[in-house]
């Protein structure tokens, strides 16, 4: 009974627009940030290692590397002081928590990616963008020889 109360109160403050990603997934997390009274936004990018909580009470946190030093970093999902939540690319894990990354350097940090619909329909684009290139390229290389021919 006391879950469905919970439920109710918090309901009305989840964001609509709360993003989906998971574990091991590279984000880039918009904070904003009041400095005196100007507001701006800082992004943070990194490894999410860790999902815990429910409801409004959600919390991930992001690992990052800055100058050879590990900085993880925990946020609050449905806090107001995100802006929004970008995911960069998916990896493959098989943990829910990704703590073993802290004893971590270098190349071993990184993951597999993970091929979903968005990561295909990416490859798809820039190999149509590339196919697009070499056949402009093919098609201007004829033209271009008569022109190198006709000046000798």
């Amino acid at each position: 009974m006391s879950q469905q109360i919970l439920n109710l109160v918090e309901q009305p403050h989840i964001r609509e627009d709360a993003p989906q990603f998971d574990v091991g997934d590279t984000v880039d997390v918009h904070c904003k940030i009041l400095e005196g009274v100007k507001e701006r936004i800082q992004i943070f990018n990194g490894v999410v290692i860790a999902k815990s909580g429910s409801g409004t009470r959600e919390m991930f946190i992001v690992r990052r590397i800055v100058a050879g030093e590990g900085v993880e970093r925990k946020f609050p999902l449905q806090s107001p002081k995100i802006a929004k939540v970008e995911v960069k690319r998916s990896g493959v894990v098989r943990r829910a928590k990704l703590y073993y990354l802290r004893g971590r350097v270098g190349k071993a940090v990184r993951l597999t990616e993970r091929r979903t619909d968005r990561a295909a329909k990416a490859a798809a684009v820039e190999k149509a963008a590339k196919a697009a290139k070499k056949a402009e390229k093919a098609a201007n290389k004829p033209a271009k020889e008569p022109e190198a021919a006709a000046t000798e």
